[in-house]
């Protein structure tokens, strides 16, 4: 078994346990060469050793191997996937194109949770039909690869399967909610975004408040016919 020396030399994370692949290793450890030559069995040995008959000490269940093994595993893979992931916008020079720049600045507040951000977008579509609609930052940041819009070679524009989104030509309108947003529809007060996180309400109309923690942000761009960013800064409910 590792001493004293193990735990400071390996870290507080360290597990004895780290040593042995399979709870076998783990009991062989504990066998002692005279064991084998008055048993003859190695089998029967390492029962004596789990049933605590032989061995060093206080042994350790085969179930609580198997937990703290696995524990172990599923920290070792927590680590791992707590390397920072690359942004879409890194490396990139956007400064000149104000809606790409803006979603530079709020490319990493918007992964890690801390900001959440609706992009409405008016233009023309590839059929030269004037659509508009509001855009989910974050839906869209973990459902597709963004490099293609900070590469400028494809443009960010809103689709039926948007928060919200509308066809001036065919009169064709759909919504829908994402992880971040639930869609308020047909209220007195206009179209409606609740924030599932914190259950706050953004309110779109140009006319009234964004709401709490809310703020409302029309860009002068010639990428599109009008872009407009609110940005909610999320809170966790107490």
């Amino acid at each position: 078994m590792a001493d004293d020396d193990d735990f400071q030399n390996k870290g507080p994370a360290y597990d004895p346990l780290d040593e042995y692949v399979t709870y076998e290793d783990y009991l062989d450890n504990q066998i002692t060469s005279t064991d084998i030559y008055y048993l003859e069995d190695v089998e029967l040995a390492r029962s004596l050793v789990e049933l605590g008959v032989r061995g060093n000490g206080e042994v350790i269940k085969r179930e609580e191997f198997e937990q703290r093994k696995a524990a172990a595993e599923a920290a070792r893979q927590a680590r791992i996937n707590k390397k920072p992931k690359r942004l879409a916008s890194q490396g990139k020079n956007v400064e000149d194109y104000p809606l790409l720049q803006a979603l530079k600045d709020r490319e990493e507040a918007v992964r890690n949770g801390k900001l959440t951000t609706i992009v409405f977008v008016r233009d023309k579509n590839a059929k030269g039909q004037e659509v508009s609609g509001y855009v989910d930052y974050g839906h869209r940041l973990r459902s597709e690869n963004m490099e293609p819009v900070f590469d400028r070679k494809k443009r960010l524009m809103p689709r039926p399967t948007d928060l919200s989104f509308y066809n001036w030509e065919t009169q064709m309108s759909t919504s829908n909610p994402t992880p971040n947003f639930q869609v308020i529809a047909d209220n007195e007060a206009g179209l409606l975004f609740k924030n599932k996180r914190d259950r706050k309400v953004i309110n779109v109309d140009p006319r009234a408040r964004p709401g709490d923690n809310s703020t409302r942000t029309e860009l002068l761009t010639d990428e599109y016919a009008q872009v407009v960013i609110y940005d909610h800064v999320t809170r966790r409910r107490s």
